[in-house]
């Protein structure tokens, strides 16, 4: 019962710096930009006060890419940990084995056959359909491949690399074939960017958000047993493939979705869930809540700095979060 109490309060305390952290980092990206803002005037406008230059760039500009920034650094964090969690593999995370290349694949694809539509409002609603169909897709050819009387860990990253390469180069295929503005959107969208994101965006995510994170949570204790292991779990009467099999859908529809709204952003998945285990433990009552603020102050973070590091110039934030995930990555590896 003490060390129940005890993991609660570390939790609480963990939640509270991350919400902080947020809070923080959110009032530093309204302030710093090419259009400059002081604390002051940001205040101002946010209760109605400020000037009508001042309410363009914060309620258009800054406010719906500070909200995509938390909802995708959410959603890619509690997709990695899930992946991590059924596949016991550490190294797992939907921009590694290849669930992130076949929903941008569908993305590319779409914007191939539909040249010059994919900005329309109607699009936006239907890019995290079209990105879900290819990050399925890409999830069945891992999954199938990867079967040899159940899965093993080192088998199931292979083939994802395999099928990240294989959908990698079809991407480029379609993307040679473009008109040049085209190509040059899908090369910006496909490094990890939500630049030139609007409120639409944000409603075309926030349904996807709102309702697979609360059940991946819900499923914290499948996840739990699941995570003993397939002989454990068979032996506690669970019916292991079929809550695979839905757990892994909830990851592929939170990694899906959210690449299509900001692109191929790689390594949150990964990094998220490690960072997250070691601060709350394996639990994944507590674990998955601080994942998802965790991968929320992440890319929101990450987001300032390539807004702001070569101002007015900005480096898309799937860059600033793959040079440190990189890095974690083989520092995994050979730890491995």
């Amino acid at each position: 019962m003490k060390a129940l109490k005890s993991r609660t309060r570390r939790t609480l305390l963990v939640a509270i710096i991350l919400m902080m952290g947020m809070l923080g980092t959110l009032l530093i990206n309204l302030n710093l930009g090419v259009v400059a803002i002081s604390p002051i005037e940001v205040m101002k406008t946010l209760i109605g006060q400020g000037t009508e230059n001042n309410s363009m760039v914060l309620f258009h500009f800054r406010l719906p890419r500070i909200v995509i920034a938390l909802l995708i650094g959410a959603a890619m964090a509690i997709s990695g940990a899930i992946l991590q969690s059924i596949t016991h593999n550490e190294l797992a995370d939907p921009g590694i084995i290849g669930i992130n290349a076949g929903a941008g694949f569908a993305v590319v694809l779409y914007i191939y056959l539909f040249q010059g539509a994919g900005a329309s409002t109607t699009s936006v609603f239907l890019l995290p359909l079209t990105a879900l169909a290819g990050s399925m897709l890409a999830a069945i050819l891992i999954y199938a491949i990867s079967w040899k009387n159940g899965i093993t860990p080192i088998r199931l990253i292979l083939v994802g690399i395999g099928i990240n390469s294989a959908f990698a180069a079809l991407i480029i295929m379609f993307q040679l074939k473009m008109d040049p503005n085209d190509f040059t959107r899908a090369t910006v969208w496909l490094s990890g960017n939500i630049a030139g994101t609007d409120w639409t965006y944000v409603l075309a995510l926030l349904p996807w958000v709102l309702l697979l994170i609360p059940l991946a949570i819900y499923q914290s204790n499948m996840l739990n047993t699941l995570h003993l292991g397939d002989d454990i779990a068979k032996g506690l009467g669970t019916n292991v493939e079929r809550h695979r099999l839905f757990l892994l859908f909830i990851a592929v529809a939170l990694a899906g979705s959210s690449v299509a709204v900001g692109g191929g952003i790689a390594f949150i998945g990964l990094i998220t869930p490690h960072l997250s285990k070691k601060l709350v433990g394996t639990n994944h009552a507590s674990f998955l809540p601080i994942t998802a603020l965790m991968g929320a102050f992440i890319l929101l973070l990450s987001d300032t700095i390539g807004r702001n590091i070569l101002s007015p110039s900005e480096i898309p934030v799937g860059l600033i979060v793959s040079l440190v995930g990189g890095s974690y990555f083989i520092y995994l590896l050979m730890k491995s």
